[in-house]
């Protein structure tokens, strides 16, 4: 896990986000980031709403980094919301490579979200190996948090509309297989 990659320092309880995490008695950003980290995988009820996570005890790479980025902002600290896309296969990302040969893609292109700080990647929601282990970011982009949802979706879609037509493909069926790819990871 690369929280380790994270600035350490104590959050400010006086402040929105930090008074929720005081509430879950964490303290420090890290313990924040381990915390965000061991939530389940899962889609939160509203998709730009990253104050979910805690609510609702689950998420995605978008909203738990960018609760994270949001969080280390409100206490002036540097850690930047960062959408990368890539091509995502059974090799870089364990558990969908049934629905992809069920489909006869080999890949689909993924748009992900994640922390950056000092030039480093920090993934907190991949297991065995986030984005700082995916080889090949085609694009990659800071963004804001409230861009997690319309913005991050539309950016998508383009990259997807792209990508399937040098490949000869549908892009709604990319996009639907890739939407089945996203259920079979969070079980």
């Amino acid at each position: 896990m690369s929280v380790g990659r994270l600035p350490n320092f104590p959050l400010d309880a006086g402040r929105p986000l930090g008074r929720e995490f005081a509430a879950l008695g964490l303290c420090g950003y890290r313990d924040a980031a381990r915390h965000v980290h061991s939530l389940p995988y899962g889609r939160n009820s509203d998709r730009s709403d990253w104050r979910l996570i805690l609510k609702e005890g689950r998420g995605t790479c978008s909203p738990k980094h960018a609760l994270l980025a949001d969080l280390a902002r409100e206490n002036l600290r540097h850690v930047v919301l960062v959408l990368g896309v890539y091509e995502m296969d059974e090799g870089n990302t364990p558990g969908i490579g049934t629905v992809l040969e069920r489909h006869g893609i080999p890949c689909v292109l993924e748009a992900h979200c994640y922390l950056a700080h000092e030039g480093t990647r920090v993934d907190l929601t991949r297991e065995g190996g986030g984005a700082e282990q995916i080889n090949g970011f085609p694009h990659e982009e800071e963004i804001e948090p409230h861009q997690i949802s319309e913005y991050k979706v539309r950016a998508h879609r383009a990259f997807i509309r792209r990508w399937a037509a040098e490949r000869g493909l549908d892009s709604e069926h990319v996009w639907r297989v890739r939407e089945r790819c996203i259920a079979a990871l969070a079980g």
